[in-house]
């Protein structure tokens, strides 16, 4: 086992992904899958990817996923953002491109809370005047 790691946390809605980045051929493991199998959508592997091939490090490194909580989508997005700041921690001199980026920003967006005696955030019950 490789002493030399970079580790890097990311979250996104719900997901949270702990992100390993380990001197390799370009391997990205994702919960013990490959990146095919686990994001089956074009989309979600090019939002993971994005960080690697910005920095052009992405035959550099393997790397290893653990991710949980929320969506595909939200899971890539999770994946994203700990594959920048993992690469961060490989070398200070690529945190000013992926800040350009916008790898390294957490997007805050969540789901807002259903609120009681209505049927959802924002839905209202219908209005009856009489």
């Amino acid at each position: 086992m490789s002493s030399i790691q970079h580790l890097g946390t990311g979250r996104r809605k719900t997901a949270t992904a702990r992100v390993i980045l380990r001197p390799g051929s370009g391997n990205f493991t994702v919960n013990d899958r490959k990146l095919e199998e686990y994001f089956f959508d074009e989309t979600h592997r090019m939002i993971a990817k994005r960080p690697l091939e910005a920095s052009e490090t992405a035959s550099k490194f393997d790397i290893l996923v653990r991710v949980e909580g929320g969506g595909m989508h939200g899971q890539a997005g999770a994946v994203q953002h700990g594959v920048a700041r993992a690469l961060i921690e490989f070398s200070a001199e690529l945190r000013g491109m992926l800040k350009k980026e916008g790898f390294l920003t957490r997007d805050p967006r969540m789901k807002e809370r259903k609120k009681y005696g209505q049927p959802g955030a924002r839905k209202r019950f219908q209005f009856s005047k009489r």
